[in-house]
């Protein structure tokens, strides 16, 4: 065989390879833009379509209303107690994960990935059946005149519960990559303890504590299922915004619900920017940290 087509064959295999790989990723490309064009972008559009189908005024009018404006109150209020008391609850139990042995480790790690795997409808019988009329202590603490189901606290509780993994979650593989160099070298330099963690650990874990608490905050705001079971639904007073959307749909006030439904994607997109943005800045630190 001449020494030509020896060489030509290779060639021609590499190019019908790659032809074939550019179509396989074309293909996959399509798939995928259309898949997010289905479930995504139409849905999100249909929201803001809807929201404003009546104009601006009627949209401004949906949310101006006394019940929304309730609504967005308590869904602060509520992500305010929730996202500190997680934040908090993760950086201590990522901590103690990540730096130290000790019994029952594995056990706290299974508590932690609980609600991933309780429904958030099962999260809130279990406080009715706790702090409910006729609860386990529900009825102590109606006798000291303390509302608990049907009440902020009960709200405050069941967020608080389908939420807490967010930030531990995030924090416990960066601090077990991250390792203890820069802990135990802070240590031997005499810094406290309570030092070493304001100015070593905490600057580590910035852009996944960031992350954490911004996916806490951004499910505090939109969870429906445990709330709905806690908060008896009392528009004006223990509706959140996912709750008020459904009040509305389901009294035929489209406009309404749509209006207030945008807020939530409204939400959704920032945390998606913002969720983007703090990948790319962690990214680039872990980088220039690895090349030094």
């Amino acid at each position: 065989m001449p020494e030509s087509v020896v060489h030509r064959e290779p060639v021609h295999r590499d190019r019908d390879v790659a032809r074939e790989s550019r179509r396989i990723e074309r293909v996959l490309i399509g798939v995928a833009i259309f898949i997010l064009a289905l479930f995504f972008f139409a849905p999100l559009a249909a929201v803001f379509y809807e929201a404003f189908r009546k104009g601006v005024p009627a949209f401004w009018k949906a949310i101006a209303d006394d019940d929304t404006l309730s609504a967005i109150r308590l869904t602060l209020l509520v992500a305010a107690i929730a996202v500190p008391i997680n934040t908090i609850f993760g950086v201590a139990a990522a901590w103690a994960i990540a730096r130290f042995d000790f019994p029952l480790k594995s056990f706290l790690v299974t508590l932690i990935d609980l609600p991933f795997s309780v429904s958030p409808v099962v999260a809130g019988l279990s406080y009715v059946v706790l702090f409910g009329s006729r609860g386990y202590f529900g009825p102590w603490f109606a006798a000291h005149d303390i509302p608990v189901v049907f009440a902020l606290p009960g709200i405050a509780l069941a967020t608080t519960f389908v939420t807490f993994p967010f930030v531990a979650r995030e924090l416990i593989p960066l601090m077990q990559q991250q390792g203890v160099d820069d802990e135990e070298a802070a240590l031997t330099l005499g810094a406290s303890p309570w030092r070493m963690f304001l100015t070593v650990t905490l600057p580590n874990i910035k852009w996944g504590l960031l992350y954490g608490v911004l996916l806490c905050n951004a499910r505090a705001m939109g969870e429906f299922g445990a709330v709905a079971v806690v908060s008896g639904r009392i528009r004006g007073v223990t509706n959140t915004l996912p709750l008020h959307v459904e009040v509305l749909y389901g009294g035929f006030d489209l406009a309404g619900a749509f209006a207030v439904a945008s807020l939530l994607a409204i939400l959704a997109l920032v945390t998606l920017v913002i969720k983007t943005a703090l990948e790319w800045r962690h990214a680039e630190e872990l980088a220039v940290k690895r090349r030094h």
